[in-house]
């Protein structure tokens, strides 16, 4: 999904937030009032940090941080065929989808195999199925998603009455789950990683509560009525939950080594060379997914990439873009900056099929040393790599 392009990461200040440069989200004027560094990504205003981004993404690893992915576009999808649709649109099998609230993640792809966008699929009832995906590919995907619908007989509502808040951290579900009805907090704990559920509030306007996140921490996305989020926000930091930008929320993804479309895979990508074979379902030959054939064509021939992390065991920052130097070949980093869970430089890098356990990082002209390592660098508070 999207983080924040790393040109936001470190070195970024609080201060008076810079003039508006495209969409704004129903908290925009919150994040002002919060003192919030304000960028431009993907085309809306958004908050890069509210101060330090460190001891933001620190309080998510520790206790609890929330975001504003009100950019992130929501669509509803409705028709007798909304299933035969999304079978046909996404790489994973909405078939693993069988009881009301579970979600699944897959790749939209083009006809190449190339990844067209990243999202998340939740089902609520046969005819009714709710589509999450990214903020700077929202009009192409409505575009794309409305000419496969089209045959389907489909119905796509856009739901720009709604605002998203992503509550994370390993205190986040229990701050949050305060501020439902009292009859409503037992079931909101209980629901299983990658699922969700609508809930009534008495303020009126219903809740979906999804437990699910881009962090590699516990917690929920929240989906409601606009007009009552900054309410929500304001009742959390009332709660010891910070206010977190997408500074944060790209370190933490990276951490977590979790996908950044735009960086880590494309339309130029296919998702088998990217990390993502995982998410590409090939389980029901009659099941002719857009991009199937292109990515069977590509098994069939030898992949020749593949996306791996990279620990830096020299002195040095890995970002975007530096040249990897492999036994097999060059490679390039796709996404990468400096971990404060770690206190190291960490990367995703595509690299040739075959390389091995150590490469070398063109960084200004110097063969800096880094080690392939096993994703993810961190999860839930814990590093997983030495």
């Amino acid at each position: 999904m999207q983080g924040a392009p790393a040109a936001f990461l470190f070195g970024a200040t609080g201060g008076a937030p810079e003039k508006a440069l495209g969409r704004r989200t129903p908290l925009y004027d919150l994040h002002v009032s919060l003192n919030a560094r304000m960028v431009d990504f993907g085309g809306w205003d958004m908050p890069v940090n509210y101060g330090s981004q460190i001891e933001e993404h620190h309080a998510v690893r520790r206790d609890a941080g929330v975001f504003d992915v009100s950019h992130m576009c929501v669509i509803d999808a409705r028709g007798a065929k909304v299933r035969e649709f999304l079978s046909k649109l996404v790489a994973n099998d909405v078939a693993k989808l069988t009881s009301a609230g579970k979600a699944l993640y897959s790749c939209m792809l083009n006809d190449a195999g190339g990844v067209i966008d990243d999202l998340i699929i939740y089902f609520n009832e046969e005819s009714f199925f709710r589509i999450v995906v990214n903020a700077g590919t929202r009009d192409k995907d409505l575009a794309w998603m409305r000419k496969v619908a089209a045959p389907f007989g489909v119905e796509l509502t856009e739901r720009t009455d709604l605002a998203m808040l992503a509550v994370q951290g390993p205190n986040a579900r229990a701050k949050l789950v305060e501020l439902l009805p009292e009859e409503h907090r037992a079931a909101a704990m209980a629901l299983e990683v990658f699922s969700g559920k609508p809930f009534s509030m008495k303020s009126g306007g219903d809740w979906f509560v999804a437990r699910t996140g881009y962090t590699g921490e516990d917690g929920f996305e929240v989906m409601l009525p606009a007009n009552g989020a900054a309410d929500l926000w304001r009742e959390l930091n009332l709660r010891g939950v910070k206010s977190a930008g997408l500074g944060a929320r790209d370190t933490l993804r990276l951490e977590a080594a979790m996908n950044l479309y735009g960086n880590d895979m494309d339309e130029g990508q296919n998702p088998l060379e990217s990390g993502l074979a995982w998410t590409v379902s090939f389980d029901n030959p009659a099941r002719d997914f857009i991009g199937r054939k292109a990515l069977e064509a590509l098994k069939a021939a030898g992949l020749k990439k593949k996306l791996v992390a990279l620990v830096l065991d020299d002195r040095g920052v890995l970002r975007g873009h530096q040249k990897v130097i492999a036994s097999g070949g060059e490679g390039e980093i796709t996404s990468g900056s400096f971990s404060p869970t770690m206190e190291k430089s960490i990367a995703l890098a595509r690299v040739p099929r075959d390389t091995g356990a150590t490469v070398q990082v063109d960084i200004r002209g110097k063969l800096l040393n880094a080690r392939v390592v096993k994703a993810p660098f961190v999860r839930k508070g814990q590093v997983l790599v030495s």
